[in-house]
């Protein structure tokens, strides 16, 4: 009985090896194939691996900033959407939460400080919005003269695609050209638009949101145009050096304008200054005189207003000179 057992143990056992052996030639292409394919990938991952401290992402994300949890609370809120479409036209590489933590601790310190000042709880709430809106206030400034930097450079950029154009190019490879060539903030934000179209979005799309990230009308004027084109059919070309023109033309106006309004504008300066250099040199020549405003609580109040007033009136000025060509 033995002798058969083991003899059947020993057929079952070559059977077995026989099958792996059979199935094990079979898949072997298919598996050393799959093996090729992992060693190539992983060979491309390591490659496209981004250095320490650079980004490397397709996926367009905004940039967290100091409590990302906040970030994705506010995300889709029409004040988070605002504050972050902010921060990308000025360029600026904070966070929505860097910018509202920011808000609220200026904000909490000038209350604080406007207080002790005027030893009054009436300035808490003008101190609060004063702090508060500074980090606002600041990207507003950045935004306006990243503004007016690439609408400085955009008749060059016109030039450049036009000339592109005439070469022989294709539109998006002319565009390629000026995101490589360009200065900040123009290469940027054309190299933003490049890559947009680039990874599939419609270049109508891409367009647009140029013209939201540069809220110019040339921008405007250009996108309209570009599609136009492609509808219609034309001379881009012809198109873009007629626009080159057009916007080096408005810039002359300009010019001209703020020359015509300087007087307007400095006016205005001086109204703002005035009441604040002499309420300085009044507590020099006669301190008791001013202590008055600042220790009596009709005193603080009219402070308080003539800052309003001021703020306003110069705000009103700035409105009149300001002309729009």
């Amino acid at each position: 009985m033995a002798p058969i057992l083991i003899a059947f143990g020993v057929f079952v056992f070559a059977a077995g090896l026989v099958v792996a052996l059979g199935y094990g030639a079979t898949q072997l292409p298919t598996l050393l194939a799959q093996r090729r394919v992992g060693a190539r990938m992983a060979d491309v991952a390591r490659h496209l691996t981004p250095e320490p401290g650079l980004g490397f992402d397709l996926v367009k994300r905004q940039k967290d900033g100091a409590l990302p949890a906040i970030d994705r609370a506010v995300a889709e809120t029409s004040a988070g959407t605002w504050v972050a479409k902010l921060i990308e036209q000025a360029g600026s590489k904070a966070g929505v939460s860097t910018v509202l933590l920011a808000s609220l601790a200026l904000g909490a310190a000038m209350a604080f400080t406007a207080s002790a000042l005027l030893r009054d709880a009436i300035g808490l709430v003008p101190g609060f919005l004063l702090g508060a809106s500074v980090p606002f206030v600041m990207l507003m400034r950045k935004r306006t003269v990243r503004v007016r930097r690439f609408e400085e450079q955009f008749p060059e950029a016109l030039d450049l695609l036009s000339r592109a154009l005439k070469a022989g190019h294709a539109f998006q490879t002319a565009m390629g050209m000026v995101a490589e060539e360009g200065a900040e903030p123009m290469g940027s934000e054309f190299r933003k638009t490049f890559e947009e179209q680039n990874y599939g979005l419609p270049l109508k799309d891409a367009l647009n949101n140029l013209a939201i990230r540069m809220p110019l009308l040339d921008v405007r004027f250009f996108a309209t145009a570009v599609l136009i084109q492609r509808e219609t059919g034309g001379n881009l070309s012809e198109i873009l050096d007629n626009l080159a023109y057009v916007v080096r033309e408005r810039f002359k106006i300009l010019r001209q304008v703020r020359v015509y309004t300087a007087h307007g504008r400095m006016t205005g300066y001086v109204l703002l200054a005035l009441p604040a250099f002499l309420a300085v040199a009044l507590m020099f020549i006669n301190p008791e005189h001013m202590d008055i405003l600042f220790h009596e609580r009709v005193g603080r109040m009219m402070i308080a207003a003539t800052v309003v007033l001021q703020t306003i009136g110069y705000l009103w000025i700035r409105k009149v000179v300001t002309i729009e060509v």
